[in-house]
């Protein structure tokens, strides 16, 4: 029998290999800039077409390398940061492992361009698919380019599975946010298609992440600063208030390299306890500190994923530094300079305490959004006609999900008593409105009918593109972050048919000049940005229900909060227009817009 086992030529080992360090352009881009960061530059320029699929370039001002370098690095496990097994333990590079730029030359066409401030010339090197073509002395400044063309041009295969050019550029930023914030003291620049997205200076943590995701951040920022002899924790995290409902803005640094931790996400988390509701994603960027012996790092090819030795003191004092971080922001300026009691517990081995702050800070401010204008106001004989008088119960019952057993029933309400302008009707608790029927009463949940009625009006733009806008008196501008401007230019059209006059006015900012006639009141940067958090949240079905996703974003957006104070004729037009949508029982996402109780139920509560 032949021998069936032998040895993988190197080029489809290396191919093989790859697949583990490069999943798309993102992942060179990642192992590009930190190779930069490594080698001491001060100023990094990224380079980006197509999203990465034609061409990916990194050129910085760092050490630059030798000729003998300049080759050898492309051999797999060739690496100039370790020597023996115990240089693991003193790790404070981003790379070590020798991997990167051999697997990024097994599937793409590279050109290295470098040279050592003390030499004359430097050295170029062509490769493509593990082979050298290339390699020859030139002319060039100090430090090192790398252009990396046709990702994937010899495994076709692994190129189809790439997506859309906007997603894999929003995998390319999202890792340009991770090293440009973990060094904030090197400057960085970001030119895609010849555009240039960003153009960072050195500076501080605060302003680097203010250049990143925008002015606004600037107020948003509460400042962590927690030093033990074990770790010291710094940074930012965001205020309650601004908490939203995608994640994007969540970022742990070890030793400046960016990781992924659930464990130290539920100690962040737990800190915001009764500060921010469980479906709402706060914002951080913390910067953990400690002896490189303490953790290890080298347990995923991509080194997102690392392990402490002492895991349960690391988890008491992010958690303890996030807690007083946000107590000296929601209460007042502590003038007591102890340690924090949960970092003292960490280290006397007693269960840390996890109690959040007790004080709150208000979380929402009512917006005037004006009386329900458009459209105008039905009479209530539509929807009385879905029920039958005689019998009271409707002729055609809506589907609804089964309610829980301890919940009120949901039902369909029942014929109003009196014509419309004497029906009773009042509001509680700024919440809900409550409505006398002939058998009972029903109580509406105003928010949630509001979102009911935009959504269906809103889709009805959509479809006809006709949406009412108002003109503002003076043109407002709304800065916003690479991410979500490209958002909005993919949303442009829909945003327009539902009343929106946008315009790009340049830069990262956003021209209002005209609101959806319902919204006219309203702040545009809080409109614009709930909404794009709505898009971001359900971005799975964007493609495929993008009339549905942006009508119901539209919807939450522009809904009437909790505290809205509504007068008698707003209330009745409310449930008028309710009542007058195809289907008004429920809310888009199938949360109940009313309940109804008979009389009988009260009767059985009385023991009559």
């Amino acid at each position: 029998m032949p021998d069936l086992i032998r040895l993988l030529p190197d080029h489809v080992a290396n191919q093989i290999a790859a697949g583990e360090v490069v999943q798309r352009p993102a992942s060179v881009v990642k192992e590009l800039l930190e190779n930069s960061v490594d080698s001491g530059a001060t100023h990094i320029l990224l380079v980006v077409k197509d999203a990465g699929r034609t061409l990916v370039q990194v050129t910085d001002d760092g050490a630059g390398m030798s000729p003998t370098d300049a080759r050898a690095c492309f051999e797999r496990h060739a690496t100039s940061k370790i020597r023996l097994a115990d240089d693991l333990a003193t790790i404070r590079t981003k790379g070590f492992r020798g991997e990167a730029l051999a697997s990024i030359a097994a599937i793409a066409q590279v050109e290295l361009k470098t040279r050592e401030r003390d030499q004359e010339l430097g050295t170029r090197v062509l490769i493509e698919g593990s082979r050298v073509h290339v390699q020859e002395p030139i002319a060039g400044p100090t430090g090192t380019t790398i252009a990396v063309r046709s990702i994937f041009y010899n495994v076709p295969a692994r190129r189809q599975f790439l997506k859309s050019d906007g997603v894999e550029m929003k995998h390319v930023m999202d890792e340009f946010h991770r090293v440009a914030l973990a060094h904030p003291e090197i400057g960085f620049q970001l030119i895609h298609n010849e555009h240039e997205e960003f153009n960072m200076p050195a500076g501080s943590e605060r302003q680097r992440i203010v250049h990143l995701f925008g002015r606004k951040y600037d107020e948003r920022l509460v400042p962590v600063d927690e030093a033990t002899e074990f770790v010291r924790i710094t940074g930012f995290v965001g205020k309650p208030e601004f908490a939203k409902r995608s994640r994007g803005e969540q970022y742990f640094f070890v030793n400046r390299r960016f990781i992924r931790s659930n464990y130290l996400e539920h100690a962040v988390r737990k800190a915001y306890d009764e500060l921010v509701s469980r479906e709402n994603f706060p914002s951080w960027f913390l910067f953990i500190d400690l002896d490189p012996a303490q953790i290890d790092i080298n347990i995923h090819p991509t080194k997102t994923e690392i392990k402490f030795r002492d895991d349960r003191t690391v988890y008491a004092i992010v958690h303890a530094a996030v807690r007083r971080a946000l107590g000296r922001f929601n209460i007042v300026p502590s003038l007591d300079f102890e340690p924090e009691p949960a970092i003292l517990a960490a280290f006397a081995g007693s269960q840390p305490s996890a109690t959040p702050p007790r004080e709150t800070t208000p979380g929402w401010r009512p917006q005037e959004l004006g009386a329900f204008s458009a459209p105008p106001r039905r009479s209530s004989e539509g929807w009385q006609q879905l029920f039958d008088v005689g019998t009271g119960m409707p002729t055609t019952a809506p589907e609804m999900p089964s309610p829980k057993e301890d919940a009120p029933r949901i039902m369909p309400s029942r014929e109003h008593e009196g014509v419309p302008g004497e029906r009773p009707v009042f509001q509680l608790h700024g919440t809900y409105i409550m409505a006398q029927l002939r058998s009972g009463f029903m109580v509406v949940d105003q928010q949630r009918a509001h979102e009911r009625i935009l959504y269906e009006r809103n889709l009805k733009l959509l479809e006809q593109g006709a949406g009412m806008s108002q003109t503002e008196l003076f043109p407002r501008h709304v800065e916003l972050n690479a991410a979500d401007l490209a958002l909005v230019q993919d949303v442009l059209p829909e945003l327009r048919s539902m009343g929106f006059d946008l315009e790009l006015f340049g830069g990262r900012t956003v021209q209002v000049n005209g609101m959806p006639a319902e919204a006219a009141e309203d702040d545009p940067t809080r409109l614009l940005e709930q909404l794009l958090e709505q898009l971001k949240h359900e971005k799975s079905s964007l493609r495929n229900e993008r009339h549905h996703v942006l009508a119901r974003g539209m919807a939450r957006s522009m809904a009437i909060r909790p505290g809205r104070v509504l007068g008698t004729q707003e209330m009745h037009d409310l449930i008028d227009r309710l009542f007058a949508c195809a289907m008004p029982y429920h809310t888009p996402g199938g949360k109940p817009t009313l309940i109804t109780f008979g009389l009988n139920d009260l009767n059985e509560r009385f023991e009559r």
